[in-house]
């Protein structure tokens, strides 16, 4: 027989963060088991494990799995010393997607947490890859942070190509101030685009992001079913056109470059408001972020520019570059 007693136990309670906070620190840091707190808070041991799944959801707690250094430092010193960089972050993979962009976030997210210095300036791009490091960014240490745009904004693609949305959540996150550049990402007249660059305003902000300690940008690859095809930046058609002339990928969003790291010859270049790839190997730590296993060679050809200086990326993408870099060197590109 069901009691009243027994349906208060199993019942879900209805718990505010400040309630979940508290039990996710008593589960997670202070370790006592799901039974303890079962019988501290008078509900049932798969209630407590129902609070604390609702915990995660919520991004009250943040569970990441990263690499034991002795998988990685070899792989590590590798990219270092093949492409002459400062450091990699690199994380475990997953089939899903969304997981895999969520683990690489955690890890640069980390990273910041712990190297981002008080007064530090970070230039912000734009993408899938940043928006997520703002998601999953969680510290306890407030800091005067200036976030800054390095390119424009486009709220027709939602908040990941949003750079003062994302810009924003990481001044949350870290402490600190956003700074946004009042100007669309893409635009096609050059006059008009002339005419903003010199703007006062827009100056003001490009120039605060030159002066950025650290940037987190983007690598993307050239897909007919990119973000920039789905926006109306550029068609299916130019993409397929950039292709065939040798272009791999860009960074920023738009720098599009050739398996070599030179700039590509193609008329979709010049089109956006945004910092220039002369711009971001004067900034100290160009952070470039790529997950997805589609941007091997993009990775490649971003990593042979020399503007980054920490690869955040897979371990199956580390070593797939790795491989592809010595393949394309062989045979002379």
């Amino acid at each position: 027989m069901t009691t009243d007693a027994t349906r208060s136990r199993s019942a879900a309670p209805s718990m505010s963060t400040e309630e979940l906070t508290r039990l996710a620190t008593l589960y997670f840091i202070d370790g006592q088991t799901q039974d303890e707190l079962s019988r501290r808070l008078g509900i049932s041991r798969a209630t407590v494990g129902r609070m604390i799944k609702r915990a995660q959801d919520l991004g009250i707690v943040e569970i990441r799995v990263r690499h034991h250094p002795t998988l990685t430092v070899d792989l590590e010193r590798e990219l270092i010393d093949h492409f002459g960089i400062s450091r990699a972050l690199l994380s475990v993979d997953h089939a899903n997607p969304d997981k895999c962009r969520a683990l690489l976030a955690g890890l640069v997210a980390t990273w910041l947490d712990r190297n981002l210095s008080d007064g530090a300036i970070v230039a912000v791009g734009m993408g899938r890859n940043v928006s997520a490091v703002s998601e999953h960014a969680m510290s306890a240490t407030r800091r005067a942070a200036t976030f800054v745009c390095a390119i424009g904004g486009s709220y027709r693609g939602g908040e990941t190509m949003n750079p003062d949305h994302i810009c924003r959540r990481l001044a949350a996150r870290f402490g600190g101030e956003s700074q946004t550049l009042y100007a669309p990402a893409m635009i096609d007249d050059a006059a008009v685009r002339s005419a903003l660059l010199e703007n006062d305003t827009v100056r003001q902000s490009l120039d605060k992001a030159r002066r950025a300690d650290v940037a987190l940008v983007g690598i993307g690859d050239m897909s007919e079913d990119s973000n920039m095809v789905r926006m109306g930046w550029f068609s299916a058609q130019e993409i397929s056109q950039a292709k065939r002339a040798g272009t791999v990928g860009d960074m920023m969003g738009y720098d599009f470059i050739d398996i070599h790291g030179q700039p590509a010859k193609t008329p979709i270049q010049d089109r956006v408001i945004g910092l220039s790839a002369n711009d971001l190997r004067r900034i100290p730590n160009v952070i470039a972020i790529a997950a997805e296993s589609s941007k091997v060679t993009a990775m490649l050809g971003a990593l042979r520019t020399g503007t980054i200086d920490t690869l955040a990326t897979t371990a199956s993408n580390a070593i797939a570059v790795l491989h592809l870099n010595d393949a394309t060197t062989q045979r002379g590109g």
